[in-house]
């Protein structure tokens, strides 16, 4: 008499009402990535893909979620949710060219692995720099909420990246404007080598929910059933009553947190017992034992799933490596945006900087009904400055956001805001903020359009600048920290006029856009401003002034130093070049200007080295030299931090150092 081994099964299963074809296409959804996966893992020992990160172990999460979830809502993993990107059917060789860095995949050879987005799909990809994807969360769920479609998004996290500030920011946010985002993380023990009990020091990352004042749930990572069941019954409330839920979901990875990684790390006993709750192999064992599948389905879904792998890697393989022109990489770096103006109109009023940026910025929300302002006390207060005071009651509190202190988590909401379809407009209350938000900026905002064809319609206005005793965290000038960045445009007016036309066009602009405001000007400079709409476009330089001896090439509180000094002197002939905008740099005004002068003195309020003025007297140099009669000069603030005290931030300055480098080298 022979007796057949019952096959092992690790989880209590409950099917509750979920019938067999449901089951087998759970059990197939995870099939899928893990054939994948053990494919993956040859070809990487082959040289054939680059790098690799296992997933193996944790198909149950991203199987389960995204079956639970709508084509049209928005996902956002991490490196280990393959499931996620077969669970939404995108075709396998696409994933496979992505992953070689070939044209049929998503970045055009720009990133690897799981680093891409597609809006084909809904799926956002993420960035190495983990914590920004859950701001991107809350944005997307903005607009969501905005939208009233009742949709939900889910967002990824493993248990290490939920020490970045970027994490708590963006979770704080949620909570208190009841977004509804489905917060996952998976918690498989380690950060890449280090431990749970050296990365937070709770007994359940669920249990910051409360601080939060979020819902939180642990949930069995590896157990489909209770993912599909539990996360289910959870969307579905969700999209009903819009809010935030943390998930936290045990489990494991069976490989290293990249193949080079290795597992020697893990002790033997818990790799042993992680193995035994393998979610495939478990899955697989229920259904044998409840008959619901045979061992001859299981090899025909193995058969089937090899095949299609097989047959998509050979069109892999044979697409041609991707090659492609200087001038192709450097025209997706940003969105085309073509520049369709609109002209001003006669009438005129007397208006301060700061009313001409208030004006620009109430009519551009007028214009545009997918425009949402966030900021720190810009909603009834009407911000620090007084630039938003009265936007709360012209558009309501859906579009004018107060937000908690955390400029990081509002910059990565703004691009999910972009990516959801909307404008968004932040306002920091301190350029000096700035460096709070600096990593979505430059690696999020910047990049998206260059790696995924994603724009950022992102405007962040910047008020910066000396001059009014602010000290060393309130006074800074840090354009050029943007200008060095490849994918942002950098915008800089000195007058009303451009001001208003600036920031219209900012907004009308798809790419993310760094709007600085200088403080000291505000309510310093008047001009005559068009009272209606209109857009200046950006690149652009104002030729001020026009003459023969000498060019003086500026931007901001610079503009009005230059032309005091002018007044002052009125027998020199000089160009006055107002850049306007610091990138894209109008170098051809630059040029033609320095040609005809032979001259050149180049005013910067920040301070020298490394600034603005460095790249134009190098550009100068490379592009004007025979041109010259004399070296070229740059003036600009002291090489240290600002001061607070008159006499000292009049000192940094280089206003009067400015008018004698500029009679030194007439002279020359």
């Amino acid at each position: 008499m022979s007796s057949k081994t019952e096959p092992k099964i690790f989880f209590d299963y409950n099917r509750k009402n979920i019938d067999d074809n449901t089951l087998i296409s759970l059990y197939k959804g995870m099939l899928k990535p893990r054939l994948i996966e053990e494919k993956m893992l040859i070809l990487l020992r082959q040289g054939k893909v680059s790098k690799w990160f296992s997933g193996i172990g944790q198909e149950a999460i991203s199987v389960g979620i995204t079956s639970v979830l709508h084509k049209e809502e928005y996902i956002l993993p991490m490196h280990r949710n393959l499931g996620v990107f077969t669970g939404r059917d995108i075709p396998l060789y696409r994933l496979f060219s992505q992953w070689q860095g070939k044209a049929n995949g998503f970045t055009k050879g720009r990133d690897r692995s799981f680093h891409f987005g597609t809006q084909e799909f809904n799926i956002v990809g993420m960035i190495s720099h983990l914590g920004p994807q859950f701001g991107v969360a809350d944005g997307i769920a903005l607009g969501n909420l905005l939208k009233k479609n009742n949709q939900v998004c889910a967002v990824f996290t493993g248990e290490g990246g939920t020490s970045e500030g970027d994490i708590h920011e963006s979770l704080n946010v949620a909570s208190v404007w009841n977004l509804p985002v489905l917060f996952c993380i998976e918690n498989n023990g380690y950060g890449l080598s280090t431990p749970t009990s050296e990365q937070y020091n709770c007994e359940n990352l669920a249990d910051r929910g409360i601080g939060y004042g979020m819902e939180s749930h642990i949930i069995e990572g590896n157990n489909i059933l209770e993912v599909y069941t539990k996360v289910g019954a959870i969307v579905a409330d969700m999209r009903k009553n819009p809010r935030p839920v943390l998930l936290e979901f045990k489990t494991f990875r069976m490989r290293g947190h990249e193949e080079a990684s290795g597992t020697k790390y893990v002790p033997d006993a818990l790799m042993d017992e992680w193995g035994m709750r393998d979610p495939l192999i478990n899955f697989e064992n229920y259904l044998l034992s409840e008959n619901i599948i045979s061992e001859t389905e299981i090899e025909l879904f193995k058969n089937e799933i090899s095949q299609e792998i097989s047959e998509n890697l050979d069109l892999a393989f044979n697409e041609p490596a991707i090659s492609s022109t200087e001038s192709d990489e450097l025209h997706d770096v940003y969105q085309i945006n073509t520049y369709q103006g609109v002209r001003p109109n006669s009438d005129t009023e007397e208006l301060r900087l700061i009313d001409a940026i208030s004006q620009g910025l109430k009519q551009s929300m007028q214009r545009h009904d997918s425009t949402v302002i966030m900021g720190q006390d810009i909603a009834e207060y009407g911000g620090v400055f007084k630039i938003t005071e009265g936007f709360l009651e012209a558009f309501g509190k859906d579009r004018v956001r107060n937000t908690p202190i955390c400029e990081s988590a509002i910059i990565s909401a703004a691009m999910g805001l972009s990516i959801n379809g909307f404008k968004a407009i932040v306002e920091m209350q301190f350029a000096d903020f700035v460096t709070s938000g600096f990593n979505p900026i430059i690696n999020y905002l910047a990049k998206s359009h260059y790696r995924w064809n994603q724009k950022a319609d992102v405007v962040i206005r910047m008020p910066c600048g000396a001059g009014v005793g602010a000290g060393p965290f309130h006074s800074q000038t840090n354009e050029a920290w943007f200008t060095h960045t490849p994918g942002l445009k950098v915008v800089y007016p000195a007058f009303p006029y451009d001001a208003k036309g600036l920031i219209a066009s900012a907004i009308e602009d798809p790419n993310p856009v760094l709007y600085f405001e200088h403080k000291a000007l505000y309510r310093s400079i008047r001009q005559e401003v068009p009272t209606g709409y209109f857009t200046i476009p950006i690149g652009k330089a104002a030729l001020l002034k026009e003459g023969n001896d000498i060019s003086i090439v500026t931007y901001g509180a610079g503009v009005h130093w230059a032309l005091e000094t002018l007044e002052e002197s009125p027998s020199i002939s000089a160009d006055l070049l107002d850049l306007r905008t610091l990138s894209p740099l109008d170098t051809e005004a630059i040029f033609t200007s320095v040609k005809k002068t032979g001259k050149v003195i180049i005013l910067q309020e920040d301070s020298m080295f490394g600034g603005m003025a460095s790249d134009i007297s190098a550009l100068i140099s490379e592009n004007c030299f025979e041109a010259l009669d004399a070296p070229i000069k740059r003036v600009a603030s002291l090489e240290t931090p600002i001061p607070f005290a008159a006499n000292l931030e009049t000192q940094y300055l280089p206003r009067q150092r400015f008018k004698d480098a500029l009679n030194n080298l007439l002279a020359y």
